[in-house]
């Protein structure tokens, strides 16, 4: 049976290369993922560090409530940039703790507040609490106050309902430009996750439009549709405005890609999840500098 496949299976493999690629396919040395160093010389990565990891476990206040956070940074004595993360509706469980710390590997020191624990709020909640960005606010400072950084700014890297908390600390608290030198969100939500469907699907927070500060959103075009026009229109929105927007969309590739797990994932998940971590590893440290 095995070897009567094969004729089937080289011709179905030979029509899928010579087929034309689809019109919206990114092709050619114009497109966000093209390197020269890579295509001309060869060089795979020469920027990208790799750190081990220590994670550091505290607790900070803000009007009573003690917020728990998680720290993590390269296991050494050396002080490095500034990363302050966002969760979303899953909280800050095993599968975004391990997002952190792979960010840290890339030579970052990274705080990671649990916005849920501290409140008594269940997991993956419908409705969102307004006071989980001033205590996301509370926790910019409490990471600029560190020792251990470099710089006095960080950049606000989030997922999903990380993005519209990290918008609200970033624009609604007055932090971008002197505290905060950037942002990136995975997939985010940048509506009010409070408002009804019409302004989930056809509208973004208006906050948006107030970015002054470097913007990156990375994206799979198989995302919610809702999630991907929402984003894609407050993504052209502030460009027209003449912001600084750097749009990552991989193809074929749905969903939370960097957080499956287990038999959900898929190469492809895998590809996109690793490329992100590289771009907004030089994003971050690209703005951090400045």
């Amino acid at each position: 049976m095995v070897s009567a496949l094969r004729p089937l299976l080289f011709l179905t493999m030979a029509s899928l290369c010579m087929a034309p690629l689809a019109a919206n396919e990114p092709t050619g040395s114009d497109n966000w993922w093209w390197d020269d160093d890579w295509w001309e010389d060869g060089v795979l990565y020469a920027d990208l560090e790799n750190h081990e990891v220590v994670v550091e476990r505290l607790e900070y206040e803000r009007d009573g409530v003690g917020i728990p956070a998680m720290v993590a940074r390269p296991a050494d004595a050396e002080a490095y940039p500034a990363i302050l993360w966002a969760h979303g509706r899953r909280g800050l469980d095993d599968l975004a703790e391990r997002h952190v710390k792979r960010l840290a590997a890339r030579g970052f020191v990274v705080l990671a507040p649990d916005m849920y624990t501290g409140r008594f709020i269940e997991t993956h909640p419908l409705d969102h609490d307004y006071e989980l960005e001033g205590d996301l606010n509370k926790g910019l400072d409490v990471l600029l106050a560190r020792d251990d950084i470099v710089g006095e700014r960080a950049c606000l890297v989030s997922i999903t309902r990380g993005g519209y908390k990290t918008l609200k600390v970033a624009v609604t608290f007055e932090r971008q430009v002197e505290d905060v030198a950037c942002w990136a969100g995975y997939y985010p939500h940048v509506q009010d996750p409070n408002l009804g469907e019409p302004h989930q699907v056809y509208r973004y927070a208006s906050e948006f439009n107030q970015f002054e500060i470097p913007v990156m959103i990375l994206i799979g075009d198989e995302e919610q549709y809702q999630r991907h026009r929402t984003a894609r229109m407050a993504a052209d929105g502030l460009e027209s405005r003449g912001g600084d927007v750097t749009w990552i969309e991989y193809p074929g590739v749905g969903r939370g890609f960097d957080f499956r797990n287990g038999n959900n994932r898929t190469f492809a998940d895998d590809l996109a999840s690793r490329d992100a971590m590289i771009r907004v590893t030089r994003f971050a440290r690209q703005h951090l500098r400045d």
